[in-house]
This record gives C-alpha cells, sequence and structure tokens, in this order.
C-alpha cells in the first residue's frame, strides 16, 4: 500500500477547549503537547493568543517546550492578532475569515472582495515577519467553489504556506468532501488542509475521505472534542491512517492514555463504546466470538487492543459461553467440573439478565459456591 502523503494538525487545546464548559489549565495544555508529541503528531494549534494574556503567555510556553512537533496558533485576519502570535514565538499561524456568502453579510457587512483584500493584508504582515501561514476559509464548506479557488490562488501569490478549508457547520458528506477536495486541489500551488466537524458524525470519515483525494494537513482533536458535536477524532483518524492508508510513522501505544488525560482534564467521560479508545473498543462477551478469539484475534479485532495502549478483556453475561468462562476461571486459578461449569454459567445469565454487573468479585463467589455445592 502506498502510504497517504498526509500530517496531522491537532487542535485539542484550541478547538477542543471551545467545547462548552471546558477550560485546560497551562500545565494541563503543556501535559497534552507533550503527549502528543509522543504520539508524532507534526503541528500542535496551541491556542489563541488574542483571547487573553494568560491563554497567550500558555502558547508562548508550548512554543518554548523544546517540542519536535512545530506550533502553531489562530488569528484573525487583523495584524493586532498576528502581531500577538509573534511575540509568543509560533512557527506558523493560521490567519482565518469567513468566506460564506451567508457569514460575510451577517458577520462582517463587506463585499467578498473587502474581505479578502483585508486578509491578504494580515497574510503580508505574517510573512513579512518570518511566519508560515495557514491561510484558512471559515465555512468553506458553504463557500462559492469558484471564490475559494480565487482566495487560495491570491494566497499563495502571497506567500502562503497553506490553503485550509474548514466545513465549520459538519454539512458534508465523504462524497461531498472528495468533490470539494479534488477540485481545489487541481490547480492549488500550495498545500491543502482540511478541517471537519462533526455535526452529522461524519468527521473523522471526512477527514480520511480528504486524504485519499489530495488533502495534506488533517486536523483533529482528542476524543473527537470540540465546539457543539465535536472535530474529526485523533485516535480514530491515526489508525484508520495506519490500517487503510499505510501511514505507520506515529507511535500510536500512546493513544489510549492520551485519550484518559484529555478526558480527565477535560471532565468529559468517554462513551464505553467509542472506537478505539473507549472502556468496550476491546471488550467481549458473546460466547461464540471469545472461542474464535481464544484461537486468533484476528477473527472478531481488526488490529491488536496493544497498538493503541488498549487491553483485550473478556466479559461475562447473558452470551458468555463455556470457553470464555473456563478461560477466565483459570486466570483465576480455578479448575471446573462439568457440572460446575453449567451451574456457574446459569447462575451468570440468570444474574445478567437481572442487569446485575458480574464483576471479578461477583464471579469469583458464584465460582465459589459452585465449587461448594456441586
Amino acid at each position: 500500500m502506498r502510504p497517504l502523503d498526509i500530517e496531522i494538525c491537532d487542535v485539542t487545546l484550541r478547538d477542543g477547549e471551545q467545547t462548552p464548559g471546558i477550560s485546560f489549565t497551562c500545565q494541563e495544555k503543556l501535559d497534552i503537547a507533550h503527549c502528543l508529541d509522543a504520539v508524532g503528531v507534526e503541528v500542535i494549534e496551541a491556542g489563541f493568543p488574542s483571547v487573553s494574556e494568560s491563554e497567550k503567555e500558555c502558547i508562548k510556553r508550548i512554543a518554548g517546550a523544546g517540542l519536535n512537533a512545530r506550533v502553531c496558533c489562530l488569528s484573525r485576519s487583523i495584524k493586532s492578532d498576528v502581531d500577538a502570535a509573534i511575540d509568543c514565538d509560533v512557527d506558523l499561524v493560521s490567519i482565518f475569515f469567513a468566506t460564506s456568502d451567508l457569514h460575510i453579510r451577517v458577520k462582517y457587512k463587506k463585499t467578498r472582495e473587502e474581505m479578502l483584500a483585508q486578509a491578504l493584508e494580515t497574510v503580508d504582515h505574517a510573512v513579512d515577519h518570518g511566519l508560515q501561514v495557514r491561510f484558512s476559509a471559515e465555512d468553506g464548506s458553504r463557500t462559492d467553489i469558484s471564490f475559494l479557488k480565487e482566495m487560495f490562488r491570491q494566497g499563495c501569490e502571497h506567500k502562503t504556506t497553506y490553503s485550509s478549508l474548514a466545513d465549520t457547520v459538519g454539512c458534508l458528506t465523504p462524497l461531498q468532501t472528495a468533490d470539494i477536495v479534488r477540485e481545489l486541489t487541481k490547480d492549488l500551488k500550495n498545500r491543502l488542509c482540511v478541517h471537519f466537524h462533526n455535526d452529522m458524525g461524519m468527521a473523522t470519515a471526512n477527514a480520511f475521505t480528504a486524504a485519499e483525494c489530495g488533502a495534506f494537513q488533517l486536523h483533529t482533536t482528542v476524543n473527537g472534542i470540540g465546539e457543539r458535536a465535536g472535530n474529526a477524532s485523533l485516535e480514530e483518524l491515526l489508525v484508520a491512517l495506519r490500517m487503510r492508508g499505510g501511514v505507520d510513522r506515529y507511535d500510536l501505544t500512546h493513544l489510549t492514555d492520551l485519550s484518559r488525560m484529555v478526558s480527565k482534564y477535560a471532565g468529559l467521560c468517554v462513551s464505553r463504546t467509542k472506537a478505539v479508545v473507549g472502556e468496550n473498543a476491546f471488550s467481549h462477551e458473546s460466547g461464540i466470538h471469545i472461542a474464535a478469539l481464544l484461537t486468533d484475534s484476528n477473527t472478531y479485532e481488526y488490529f491488536p487492543p496493544d497498538m493503541v495502549g488498549g487491553e483485550q478483556r473478556f466479559v461475562l453475561g447473558k452470551h458468555t459461553g463455556r470457553k470464555a468462562l473456563e478461560h477466565i476461571a483459570r486466570t483465576f486459578g480455578f479448575e471446573l467440573t462439568e457440572a460446575q461449569m453449567e451451574k456457574v454459567l446459569y447462575d451468570i445469565k440468570e444474574r445478567s439478565e437481572g442487569k446485575c454487573a458480574i464483576t471479578s468479585k461477583v464471579l469469583k463467589g458464584i465460582i465459589r459456591n459452585a465449587r461448594e455445592t456441586v
């Protein structure tokens, strides 16, 4: 498989922090940044320095933390925002303005041409001060494609490093993403970035599709956090890139710990059924599945748990079979007779149908009772 030509820009520390109710401390941001760096993420968007002085100081600390990743920050298309980025000593500044006619009319009350001219002046200011520039179209997915192409063409003439498309309201489907990315990259003179929101549950799929169709920089957040329904999920996208995109340079063994760190700092629980890092991602109850897994894990696990720092787990319940029970009992040091096995299985199914959780403590009690009475 020829590897997809991509890089990751993780925006957990900026867009992720815009999740309602979330605010990371500077130390928490540094912890997350170091873990992202250990994974091998190429670009870390550290924040939006114009938000506050404390935000600006934190971005400075991350930029000076000696990370292998390049550090980025956000800027509106005004020179004072770029000046704040310059003070932070970041490598890359993301200069954005809303490009859809709806946003231009409602937010700015200017013409497309006036907005583009203002943005290009800001780009020149950043480039003149030695910054790489990502020229970003907010609400790009609802912007006239001819205007997007003209915006990016002029941006390239003003020496932008990247052109960036934001699906700000998460309205694209994978097939629509494929069409727009192919059209934008057809004559583009620099690299295309893509930033997807998850309002219809398609952000990660859209990011992977964009990579297949020529997008280079893919934006993610840990656990898919972010405004409203969040962003493309870092852990899901990296696994997809490893398994289906031929990209094997990231150290995925940190993903589960990183997910738990961000969950703790954000105060947001990860769904048990969350792909890759959820509690149930490698948990199995079905007796038929477990019997096969004990012979070959590939039967019901497409990728191994240890690849992402996870752990295979067998859960006992109404679907539990003899093979699973025998395996788990042996890990506890018990050998059961056929009659004892039947008794334990009966008790497990009866309790689980009554919504009683079969914890290790409960199971040991059931086994001991069967050994004493059968």
